[in-house]
């Protein structure tokens, strides 16, 4: 029973560090590539607009020859952007949740936390490619929606509360 109300607990934890992180609507940044779409210049971020709360994450590769193998480092970089972001949030959780708890169920905890954030990668989606003429490089821009990540945790949580 204890464990079941840590696992509520933990995934209420994470949506609320998640709702924050969307809370900005933009970042200042430009990384100078000319031509380049909005999205590789401005990088990664966690925005809220008309679509919703979002993540984006944005990976380069550069100097592969196989393009389609090129293709898929720079996906993978950007999927690796999103699990950056979820998990320094996740890990600022635990630390709160631990030295509330007084440090007992550090290691239930951290499996939870592990659980949520594989959890989280199945929704990130690929949404578009860049490929600088100039030098081959090739930018992959991914996309979590917060929205579709509360759902499955919240489906993960019930589904757990009730074994």
């Amino acid at each position: 029973m204890k464990i079941a109300t840590l696992k509520v607990t933990v995934a209420a934890g994470i949506m609320a560090l998640l709702s924050a992180c969307s809370s900005q609507t933009s970042i200042d940044s430009d990384l100078g590539v000319s031509g380049a779409p909005d999205w590789v210049n401005i990088g990664t971020q966690a925005v809220e607009n008309d679509s919703g709360r979002l993540l984006h994450g944005v990976g380069m590769s550069n100097g592969i020859a196989d393009e389609s193998l090129q293709k898929s480092v720079a996906d993978s970089r950007a999927r690796a952007e999103i699990a950056r972001i979820l998990a320094t949030s996740v890990d600022a959780m635990q630390a709160d949740y631990t030295a509330a708890a007084n440090g007992e169920v550090s290691a239930n905890v951290e499996r939870e936390i592990k659980a949520k954030t594989k959890l989280a990668l199945n929704g990130v989606k690929i949404i578009g490619r860049w490929k600088n003429p100039d030098n081959g490089d090739i930018y992959a821009f991914a996309e979590l929606d917060l929205s579709d990540l509360e759902a499955a945790i919240k489906r993960a949580a019930a589904l757990e509360s009730k074994q």
